[in-house]
């Protein structure tokens, strides 16, 4: 979550499709099961994404000229990443919004291949059929849902990619869809460069963030409160104490929901404080936590 140029490459290499036993969640790469239940988050995906074009060369080194002048670049990017084949028996030429975006693959050839299967199509189907094939590997309830929810999925994936891609000022627009491409732009341009350096805690603080931990976190799950603390520390911008707090992201990068379900209301307020306002999580480390 703190170095954005690997976070990048995670959403768009190569996944190790294996896995050692039900703790591991390597085979599910940079998500959640909840990812693929319920398609959320993909807001910061796809801004990491926009980032990329808009800021960086193939090797993370950051491209000069206005980022403006690569809006065009990047938004196509999205569409890459999110493509999926058509129907065959939809007419293309009649969606006002397409879905498929195979043209691409030239100019994207590892967001979307010659067919129109996008980075995220393709990691899909992969993730679910290991989970259908393999029940000895993964938790009973991931192996029983993995059909149905291949089935229900692309239906749910255009729906979702046909209505990123409506403008902001469209008569269509409504304002409870939580993705949009033109809104991503606005915001990667606002974010700025990917963040390519880790953030580790001293050995000193992360013992007095276990001391001051409850018993009812785990100590090996603390290594997320220690995430937290970095991610602020990355993020905290001059003229506020404030970071925005993407949890949904947070579980993909823990690989399951324990993180917002569990531990996250359980971190006391000597540590970090939580706020709620204007429909955006936000949180502040206390300064003494801080490196």
């Amino acid at each position: 979550m703190v170095n954005e140029w690997k976070e990048y490459l995670d959403y768009t290499g190569t996944v190790n499709y294996t896995s050692t036993g039900k703790p591991d969640s390597t085979w599910r790469g940079r998500f959640s099961f909840e990812a693929f239940e319920d398609l959320h988050g993909f807001n910061r995906i796809l801004a990491i994404i926009a980032r990329r074009y808009l800021f960086h060369d193939l090797d993370g080194s950051l491209l000069l000229g206005d980022p403006r002048s690569r809006l065009e670049l990047a938004y196509h990017a999205m569409c890459a990443w999110c493509s999926i084949p058509d129907d065959e028996e939809m007419d293309r030429q009649s969606w006002s919004h397409r879905t498929d975006f195979r043209e691409l693959h030239a100019v994207f050839p590892d967001l979307v291949d010659a067919e129109g299967r996008g980075w995220f199509y393709r990691h899909y189907c992969a993730v679910m059929d290991f989970a259908a094939n393999n029940e000895n590997l993964v938790r009973k309830t991931y192996a029983k849902k993995a059909p149905a929810l291949m089935v229900e999925f692309p239906d749910r994936w255009r729906n979702k990619i046909v209505a990123a891609q409506y403008p902001i000022l469209s008569k269509n627009t409504d304002a409870s869809w939580p993705l949009r491409f033109e809104d991503t732009l606005a915001r990667a341009l606002e974010l700025g460069p990917l963040c390519n350096a880790d953030i580790e805690l001293s050995q000193a603080l992360k013992e007095k963030v276990n001391k001051d931990l409850p018993e009812s976190i785990p100590a090996k799950d603390f290594y997320m409160v220690y995430k937290l603390i970095a991610y602020y520390v990355a993020n905290k911008p001059e003229d506020s104490d404030w970071v925005v707090l993407p949890v949904t992201n947070f579980d993909y990068y823990f690989g399951d929901s324990n993180f917002s379900h569990t531990y996250l209301s359980r971190i006391p307020e000597e540590i970090l404080v939580r706020s709620h306002k204007y429909d955006i999580s936000r949180y502040r480390v206390m300064p003494e936590y801080l490196p």
